[in-house]
């Protein structure tokens, strides 16, 4: 499957002090573990994207390694592979109700219901409604964020740029649009899908305050979707209390496309019978009761 897989490079941006302390405390851990992330000055900055505006920026991390791919190949991909090695999958097949039962679960679905001695809640911003359905309150919340494609340009943009302190980010694909979009906390917890046209300008100003050459751009499409917040910005992984067999992968944010292979990797490996990683007793729902292991809100922050 042809996942458009580019490897372009990332990008981030600081214009604020402690934006930039941040960026030098990621850089040296990823150094740590052997990725070739660098800082750059505006100089540096300027020679990966000549066309960048860098007035009022005091520095920049760059992993020229890091990619992008196109989401939706890649999701049917994991599909057809998954069904390749025997699974079932079912599309367009709401979860209408889960009954605990003795040794596991009944799932009730429009299709009929199904026996489960585990369940894997990874539904996105819809987590917290499944999660209900075992009895389980999660501290989650779905925060809506849009983006928007333009037309398509001469290639000129080869990494994936972000600014820190506004929420932009933008990236050319691989047939030249430029696909962006930029933070707006002027709502509170929401799914509703519908495009704006505050957000089209809040990000055309900020697009252009970095990029001065776009300004007669046309934007060809705006759509939106909800990021699965959790309230330290971290996923929440493992069991909760009281549930046995009922496992959670949700509050991943705005990283979860980027997280879930890996999590998805130790979770097989756990539920095959191998060894439980770390990583899991470390995002159990239990430490926003206080009971858990604790970490760094930064811990798992790709910025």
């Amino acid at each position: 499957m042809n996942i458009w897989f580019r490897q372009g490079g990332y990008l981030f941006i600081a214009r604020r002090p402690a934006d930039l302390a941040r960026l030098e405390r990621n850089v040296e851990l990823q150094n740590r573990c052997g990725l070739p992330t660098r800082m750059l000055d505006p100089d540096g900055i300027h020679g990966v994207v000549p066309e960048l505006e860098t007035t009022g920026i005091l520095g920049a991390a760059y992993n020229p390694s890091d990619g992008i791919v196109f989401p939706w190949p890649f999701l049917w991909g994991f599909g057809q592979g998954a069904v390749a090695m025997g699974a079932r999958l079912y599309t367009h097949t709401a979860v209408q109700g889960i009954d605990v039962e003795p040794g596991g679960f009944r799932v009730h679905t429009p299709r009929g219901s199904v026996r489960a001695r585990r369940v894997i809640n990874a539904a996105g911003a819809w987590s917290t409604d499944i999660a209900r359905m075992v009895g389980v309150e999660l501290p989650t919340y779905p925060v809506r964020h849009e983006i928007c494609s333009s037309e398509p340009l001469k290639p000129f943009l080869g990494p994936l740029v972000s600014e820190l302190g506004s929420g932009l980010y933008c990236s050319q694909s691989m047939r030249g649009e430029l696909v962006g979009g930029v933070s707006m906390h002027d709502e509170g917890p929401t799914i509703s899908m519908g495009s704006r046209l505050r957000f089209l300008t809040h990000y055309a100003r900020r697009i252009i305050a970095l990029f001065p050459n776009l300004g007669d751009l046309k934007v060809l499409r705006q759509w939106a979707g909800p990021y699965d917040v959790s309230p330290d910005g971290n996923p929440i992984l493992g069991e909760p209390p009281g549930v046995p067999g009922f496992f959670l992968a949700c509050g991943f944010v705005g990283h979860g496309f980027m997280m879930a292979p890996i999590v998805g990797d130790l979770y097989a490996e756990w539920l095959t019978g191998g060894s439980r990683h770390e990583l899991f007793d470390r995002c159990l729902l239990a430490r926003f009761a206080g009971d858990g292991a604790s970490f760094d809100k930064e811990d798992f922050n790709i910025g």
